[in-house]
């Protein structure tokens, strides 16, 4: 009589497949990373053929670098057979063409690890969510072990330890024993700056705080300003002042020099105690209070809201929920600027790596412990997003090199990491990341009120970077598909952080596209139509947005009887570690 209890082989590649799956997202890979490597190389070899075809353009390949390897070695010219790309300065130094041994050395790295990464992508019967985790996990690995991260094969690391008799070796370990106490490496020192001497110095004053923000507003430079107050939305994943960094590059400070009355969000740090804490709660305690702490004190029934990435995302769903809630005329904002801001959540970029069912759980599981996700763990990530510029390039010229980070006002920034409360961080993941609810009409409640972002008539300025890798451009796009009124839109050079911080100097640093847009426009429609011009969207802006802002009236206090000074700017909150 046969038993019940038989063993059950998978009579398929595919279905060999699933059981491996099923086994690594249950036991071995609670933050997804090894599964999609699982999945491509069983996908190659359930495909032999399209590998035998892979494998022959490597061969020919690899053919064609070992002829290049022998004409080096016999001190024959050579043209190299795979170049860095443009962006890679890696390979920089002469050394690496000019010595035959380091140009084979560089060469054959480079040609390992177009391959890996041409069959990552092209791995048949895999969808294209898994090909992109695949590639990005392999990525990281191969960028981790390129010979310039060792001291024996980086011939620029060697060269220097010889000239300086070993004392660039001997700094390079103290930077590592820094570092190591740090629990990070570290791309500025924590003396480099202090914030309210060195960084967010424009003169203002806290009028409102909560459990959750406090408002600072700036005193003004001008003896008449715009009616319409401007309030900013800064991102609580990050500190405020990187929109106030230092004079020159100020956008707080180019406000207020414009002519505006201006208010931003100085967010708490989140504790344990703050672990029910929820996206509602950041809605109507953090939004919306500055909105009525602007209008409270300016006098005037609309503000400008500007929303900088999830600070946008959080305008956005608030301006979805006022249009809900009240009468087209009665919303008390006049314009929207959105700033390197996702709504779409589709294509959000190489950060989808971190986020599918598993991780979320394995964050839900670690949030649940401690109250908070600690934001060295987010900023840890998005550093892994451009590991080589943002890892490595640390790891070889602080360690192999023996220097110092460089003072750097953006990269202290970046260091000074916040927390996120469990539940409201919970919840943004899901429903924005994983579900992708935001753009779906009224599929979301918040506050009491279905969200419809076809409800946003008020105008709208977004600006993104064409080299965002956490908001990318052609998907911060997407905004422009759903809002109902008039759109105007920036692409600006740089990145997720320069983009934004672009302040006007001449010559000029930068450049960027500018248009209107509409609703079936697609991406590089927009791009190939639009205006290009030289320097900083601030003007643009400040064209645009000048217009719109009411009447030049005198300039109202700082601090009123019902919004008394409680703190001089920066405010207490930026400073809580």
């Amino acid at each position: 009589m046969a038993s019940n209890k038989q063993n059950k082989t998978p009579a398929t590649p595919q279905a060999a497949w699933r059981a491996v799956n099923q086994a690594v997202e249950a036991r071995i890979d609670p933050i997804g990373m090894a599964t999609p490597l699982l999945h491509a190389q069983l996908a190659w070899l359930s495909h032999p053929q399209e590998m035998s075809e892979a494998l022959a353009g490597f061969s020919s390949r690899m053919w064609d670098l070992q002829v290049h390897s022998w004409h080096r070695a016999l001190g024959m010219p050579s043209k190299d057979v795979v170049s860095p790309n443009p962006d890679d300065t890696r390979f920089s130094d002469p050394i690496w063409n000019d010595s035959a041994t380091w140009d084979i050395v560089k060469e054959w790295y480079l040609m390992l690890t177009r391959q890996v990464q041409d069959m990552l992508y092209d791995t048949p019967g895999l969808s294209n969510r898994d090909r992109r985790r695949a590639a990005f996990w392999w990525r990281k690995w191969l960028n981790a072990v390129a010979p310039t991260n060792f001291l024996l094969s980086n011939p620029s690391a060697m060269q220097k330890a010889m000239e300086t008799h070993g004392e660039s070796l001997l700094k390079g370990f103290n930077n590592f024993v820094t570092d190591f106490q740090a629990g990070d490496v570290q791309m500025a020192r924590p003396t480099d700056f202090s914030v309210g001497k060195d960084l967010a110095t424009t003169p203002g004053k806290v009028v409102f705080r909560n459990r959750l923000l406090e408002v600072i507003h700036y005193t003004p430079t001008r003896e008449q300003l715009y009616s319409t107050p401007i309030v900013i939305v800064t991102p609580w994943i990050n500190k405020f002042y990187v929109l106030d960094l230092n004079p020159k590059k100020s956008m707080v400070k180019f406000l207020v020099d414009q002519g505006f009355d201006v208010y931003i969000t100085s967010w708490k740090n989140p504790t344990a105690e703050m672990r029910e804490v929820t996206f509602d709660d950041y809605l109507m305690e953090g939004v919306g209070q500055i909105i009525e702490t602007a209008r409270g004190i300016s006098g005037s029934p609309k503000v400008h809201a500007v929303g900088y990435c999830i600070g946008g995302a959080a305008v956005t769903a608030w301006m979805a929920w006022a249009n809900a809630r009240y009468a087209a005329k009665e919303v008390p904002v006049a314009t929207v600027t959105l700033l390197t801001t996702l709504v779409d959540y589709h294509k959000p970029g190489d950060i989808e790596v971190f986020l599918d069912e598993n991780s979320i759980k394995w964050l839900e599981k670690s949030m649940a412990e401690k109250g908070y996700l600690d934001g060295k763990e987010m900023a840890s990530a998005f550093r892994l997003l451009r590991s080589n510029s943002l890892v490595w390039h640390y790891v070889v010229r602080g360690y192999l090199f023996g220097e110092a980070p460089p003072a750097f006002d953006v990269l202290y920034w970046n260091m000074d990491s916040t927390r996120m409360p469990a539940a409201m961080h919970s919840w943004y993941l899901r429903n924005f990341y994983l579900e992708n609810l935001l753009i779906k009409k009224d599929a979301l409640t918040l506050a009491g009120e279905k969200i419809d972002l076809g409800r946003i008539s008020q105008p709208l300025y977004a600006v993104s970077a064409e080299d965002d890798h956490i908001a990318p451009w052609r998907q911060t796009f997407r905004i422009n598909n759903f809002v109902a009124g008039p759109r105007r839109y920036v692409l600006s050079s740089s990145g997720h952080i320069l983009g934004i911080v672009n302040p006007v100097v001449n010559p000029p640093k930068r450049e960027y596209h500018v248009g209107q847009v509409e609703r079936h426009d697609t991406p590089d429609e927009w791009r190939d139509q639009a205006e290009h011009r030289p320097g900083s969207w601030w003007e643009d802006w400040m064209a645009w947005l000048k217009p719109q802002s009411g009447p030049l009236v005198a300039a109202v206090p700082v601090a009123t009887k019902k919004y008394p000074a409680l703190a001089d700017a920066p405010g207490t909150y930026v400073l809580e570690p």
